[in-house]
C-alpha cells in the first residue's frame, strides 16, 4: 500500500497487525477444537444443537478476523508493532501476581497473605510513601474482617494453621 492510502487511515496503526494475527490464530485454534469440546446430539433440532451456536460464533470470528487482517492498510510487522505487543504483555505480570496470591492463601492463610500482598501491590504500582503502605496493610485487615466476619465467606484454613496449638488453630481457621 502506498503512503497516500496509509495517511488516510484513521486511528492507531501500531499493533494492529499483531492483534489481527493473534485474533485469527486463536479463533482458528478454538474452532479446530470444537469437535472435542461440544456434542452433536441425535434427535435434536438443528438450531438447538450444543455445537451449532459456538460453531457459528467461532466461524464468524475466523471469517471476520481474516477479512480484517486482509483489509489492513499495511501487512508488515515493524518495530512499533513489537513495542506495542510488549506493552500488551506487561499486563500478564498482574495476572501472575494474582495467581501467586491464590496459590499462597491455602498455604499461609487469608489474613497474612492479604496483609503482605496489598502493600506489595501498592509498592509495585509505584507508591513508595510509608503511610500508603501502612494504609494498604490496614485495608487488608479490613477486607479480611469484612469477608470472614460480616459476610461469613467460608475460606478454607491454611496448611500453616495446622501447626498451631488446638484452640488457637480453631480460632485462626474460623477467623483468619
Amino acid at each position: 500500500m502506498d503512503n497516500e492510502e496509509l495517511s488516510r487511515h484513521i486511528g492507531r496503526r501500531s499493533g494492529q497487525i499483531l492483534f489481527a494475527l493473534a485474533f485469527v490464530a486463536l479463533s482458528a485454534l478454538l474452532l479446530s477444537q470444537i469437535g472435542a469440546e461440544t456434542k452433536w446430539v441425535k434427535r435434536t433440532k438443528f438450531f438447538a444443537q450444543p455445537r451449532f451456536w459456538p460453531a457459528v460464533g467461532l466461524g464468524g470470528m475466523v471469517l471476520f478476523g481474516g477479512l480484517h487482517l486482509w483489509r489492513l492498510p499495511r501487512r508488515k510487522i515493524d518495530r512499533l508493532d513489537w513495542r506495542e505487543g510488549m506493552i500488551w504483555l506487561q499486563v500478564l505480570e498482574y495476572a501472575l501476581w494474582f495467581m501467586a496470591y491464590v496459590w499462597l492463601v491455602p498455604l499461609v492463610g487469608y489474613l497474612p497473605v492479604t496483609v503482605v500482598f496489598l502493600p506489595l501491590m501498592v509498592w509495585r504500582m509505584g507508591y513508595r510513601d510509608k503511610r500508603l503502605l501502612w494504609v494498604s496493610a490496614g485495608l487488608g485487615v479490613c477486607i479480611v474482617l469484612l469477608f470472614k466476619t460480616f459476610l461469613n465467606v467460608k475460606i478454607p484454613g491454611a496448611v500453616l494453621y495446622e501447626y498451631l496449638p488446638g484452640a488457637m488453630r480453631s480460632f485462626f481457621i474460623l477467623n483468619f
